[in-house]
């Protein structure tokens, strides 16, 4: 198979990215556009082979990045009623464009999901240790994250793909509704977990960045650290809005209100920080990307 080797690839970039109308992919097509990389959407349906052969023909790319998957709207629940196209898009979509990919002999560059883990003896609340790129995923609390662990353990036979766990993503948009930040910020209640999370700002150019070192294989694609809701919620009230009030409830009570479970963890960060030791830490990445530009100044 002749992916290529570590290292920047010979002929100038082209991403073909799938996901034009989700978040991430969004934000990855103003990337581009902001570091001058060239970059197509793909407009072919992920479970449709056919159509990706197609998109890879006309674009000709130098990678692919898939930010295309199916969350649920307004939140995960929505999969537990929806399993079949669950599937459609999560799996067999992700799968059928990993294939294609390895047919034509391109790196797919694929934001999966982080919460497929959940705290547990080996890695307490609390312990800074964390989930590593190979441990087992224990968590199948809900379905969304039923098929991701499922879809992973498929892709890892995939040497062509490059595996992203993204965790609670958060942007410097806090009117995005998608952003950790402002989904907490408009609920009535909120546990305080402490969790990994990603910063959108810094992580996704390092996406790029790993794109075009042509790195495979699975990265937890966090800040190092874990941050609780309490902790950005102070960090919130401080820089945003001094007026902010919340409260509190714990996972028995959450529970009655929401459908499925929802998964908590600390993912180990090392093989990220290693590669890129710029990483910030998720504190420090939470003020420097979110809190200190949307700073709100006394004559504002």
């Amino acid at each position: 198979m002749g992916f290529p080797a570590n290292g920047s690839s010979e002929k100038p970039l082209k991403f073909l990215i799938y996901g034009r109308t989700g978040w991430i992919g969004g934000l990855l097509g103003k990337l581009c556009e902001a570091k001058g990389i060239d970059f197509e959407y793909g407009s072919g349906r992920l479970e449709n082979r056919i159509s990706l052969e197609s998109d890879i023909a006309s674009v000709n790319p130098t990678h692919v990045f898939n930010a295309a998957g199916v969350t649920g709207r307004p939140n995960v629940d929505w999969c537990e009623s929806h399993k079949v196209e669950t599937i459609r898009t999560n799996v067999v979509g992700t799968l059928t464009l990993a294939d294609v990919c390895r047919e034509k002999g391109l790196i797919l560059i694929n934001y999966a999901t982080g919460c497929i883990f959940e705290y547990d003896e080996a890695h307490p609340n609390g312990s800074g240790i964390g989930f590593k790129e190979e441990d087992t995923p224990n968590f199948t609390g809900s379905f969304y994250s039923k098929t991701k662990a499922m879809v992973e353990e498929l892709l890892k036979n995939y040497e062509n793909v490059c595996t992203l766990r993204v965790r609670m993503p958060i942007s410097s948009d806090l009117t995005n509704p998608r952003n950790f930040i402002t989904k907490i910020t408009r609920y009535h209640k909120v546990v305080n977990i402490p969790n990994s999370m990603t910063i959108l700002d810094e992580l996704l150019p390092i996406s790029i960045e790993m794109g075009k070192r042509n790195l495979t294989g699975i990265w937890n694609f966090t800040n190092p650290g874990v941050v609780s809701h309490n902790e950005i919620l102070e960090m919130y009230r401080d820089h945003i809005d001094p007026s902010f009030t919340w409260k509190n409830f714990n996972l028995e009570e959450q529970a009655k209100v929401i459908i499925a479970p929802r998964s908590n963890n600390e993912l180990d960060a090392n093989k990220l920080k290693t590669e890129f030791p710029e990483l910030l830490s998720i504190k420090e990445s939470l003020i420097k990307y979110v809190f200190e530009p949307n700073r709100k100044t006394g004559g504002a």
